[in-house]
């Protein structure tokens, strides 16, 4: 589990994220949200240590973030940056392998739990069937699961990842969160940047809202599902749909 304390972070002289105290990464699935520059990547590469903050401290499992060394932090935390690189030349299984390197290095040597790790990953995400097509070819949905496949490989607790269904339709975006929600519903950790108000109300169990840097929301979705608090959110009047249960409301622009 993560803590952060008075964490700051500025940008061209403007602060762009100031969070007083939070903990974030318990049992489960939380979604942060926020509109375009409310810090939301921000705080996401701060806990994946991609940035280092200006002020503030933050802790993992208890010692401070910097303490850790590159290779024991990514046993413990995997991150999917929302820009992903081009892996020109790389099947989905090779991807997917590049996930082992925290436990066997660059040069180490393969071991039956390495490839089992690797089968495995493979086998979740729903992507074994793409193991030997070259990642760069695969749909954008495919290959979001390929990605997903190599933080599993990794075997690393806690996953982070920004804004994973950015770039995709509805099918795919949902096809993507019920992986990440089963995922959180058997032995990981999932803290999972969003821009869906929707899918963070249907798969997360803690919303974690920022606007300008700062939390303006932290509760379940019951308590998100509210027209106030949305409206709040996105800065336009909103209002939500009944559906029937056990589905969430379905919130609209009013």
């Amino acid at each position: 589990m993560f803590e952060l304390a008075d964490i700051t972070v500025s940008h061209g002289g403007r602060r762009v994220l100031d969070v007083p105290g939070v903990a974030l990464g318990q049992a489960g699935l939380t979604a942060i949200l926020g509109h375009n520059g409310s810090g939301k990547s921000t705080l996401l590469s701060c806990l994946a240590r991609q940035r280092r903050p200006d002020a503030g401290m933050i802790w993992l499992e208890g010692h401070p973030l910097s303490t850790f060394r590159q290779r024991d932090f990514a046993r413990r935390v995997a991150y999917l940056p929302q820009r992903l690189p081009p892996v020109a030349g790389l099947t989905v299984r090779e991807l997917v392998r590049l996930g082992r390197f925290p436990w066997r290095g660059a040069v180490g040597r393969w071991r039956q739990a390495d490839h089992e790790a690797v089968d495995r990953a493979l086998a979740e995400t729903g992507t074994d069937h793409l193991a030997d097509q070259l990642a760069d070819d695969t749909s954008g949905g495919e290959r979001q699961r390929a990605w997903i496949a190599m933080l599993l490989a990794q075997a690393a607790p806690i996953l982070l990842l920004d804004e994973p269904t950015s770039a995709l339709d509805l099918r795919h975006s949902e096809e993507v969160m019920t992986l990440l929600r089963r995922l959180a519903d058997v032995d990981r950790q999932v803290i999972v940047v969003l821009h869906d108000i929707n899918l963070a109300a249907r798969h997360a169990d803690r919303i974690v809202a920022l606007d300008r840097g700062g939390v303006t929301f932290d509760g379940g979705p019951g308590s998100f599902l509210h027209k106030d608090v949305l409206s709040g959110l996105t800065g336009v009047p909103m209002t939500l749909l009944d559906r029937p249960a056990p589905h969430p409301p379905y919130a609209v622009i009013a």
